[in-house]
């Protein structure tokens, strides 16, 4: 997601908390998941051993659980067009069991968008294990929203050096795409390094997935409705490959063109947009 602080490979299918998770074994490889390696990631995946350490079901109605959720504020990054507004309901708020981040057209702070994203920097950060977040992406060309996360040395460490794990992004202008993808010094987009796939989805936009990862010191494995759809390996070269021996906060936002969303321009017509997020949950092994 942070373009500036596209993406390689296909697969088509039809008081700070700081925790480590412990992990399975790894599964090896690095690219597009073969037959006999989707049938092990989908049993670590299911494994029922896994115990839930962190969790949002979004079942109060209101502001975002502030014990778990802060705001980023103002015009954050990628040369985006919203500002991103901190504890506004018309922007993020709870209701009908589901976190809702609303973008919408409207004059805010030298912007003509407004929108949200949420984290949890400074409140949850963590080391490993199993992630899924079920959410349902808006439709119209000109969004982008994401569920990614960063490392929480980033103050110290800087982009992409800190790490970046994106679970997804879809941007509008492609509108039956998924995007997953990895940022580190030597994977990034900046030096067309970056490694990722993306899975196509006729309708993406009309209904929830549940978008997951399995994290270990051995590699990241994404998950698309519980199917294995990309792997990244950790190849011991050190931290400018795998800087994902550290603590990562998570990050949900709606943003509105930008480096890549507004590669097409922005359809005004869409507005208000909502992505709205059924839950987050974060296991780890025994």
């Amino acid at each position: 997601m942070n373009r500036s602080h596209l993406l390689t490979g296909s697969l088509v299918l039809s008081v700070s908390t700081v925790i480590a998770l412990a992990e399975p074994a790894g599964l090896g490889g690095k690219s597009a998941p073969t037959v006999a390696d989707s049938a092990a990631q989908i049993a670590a995946y299911d494994a029922s051993d896994w115990q839930l350490a962190w969790s949002d079901d979004f079942d109060r109605e209101g502001r975002p659980d502030p014990a778990k959720w802060t705001y980023e504020h103002g015009l954050v990054r990628n040369r985006e067009a919203q500002f991103f507004t901190r504890d506004r309901p018309e922007n993020a708020r709870v209701a009908e069991g589901h976190l809702i981040i609303t973008a919408r057209k409207e004059p805010w702070e030298n912007a003509s968008y407004t929108s949200a994203s949420l984290t949890t920097q400074g409140s949850f950060a963590f080391t490993y294990g199993k992630v899924e977040i079920r959410a349902r992406v808006p439709a119209g060309r000109g969004t982008w929203p994401a569920l990614w996360t960063l490392g929480a040395d980033i103050t110290t460490a800087g982009w992409p050096a800190c790490g970046e794990i994106d679970l997804m992004e879809f941007v509008g202008m492609t509108p039956d795409t998924f995007h997953f993808t990895v940022h580190t010094k030597a994977f990034n987009h900046t030096k067309r390094t970056q490694k990722g796939a993306n899975i196509t989805t006729p309708n993406a936009a009309a209904d929830f997935h549940r978008f997951g990862i399995i994290w270990t010191p051995e590699r990241i494995d994404w998950f698309f409705d519980g199917r294995p759809v990309f792997s990244f390996a950790n190849t011991g070269k050190g931290p400018d490959e795998w800087p994902f021996g550290s603590p990562q906060y998570l990050i949900m936002n709606l943003a509105i063109g930008g480096a890549w969303g507004g590669l097409k321009g922005i359809d005004d017509t869409i507005f208000p947009a909502e992505f709205r997020v059924d839950y987050v949950r974060i296991w780890r092994r025994p």
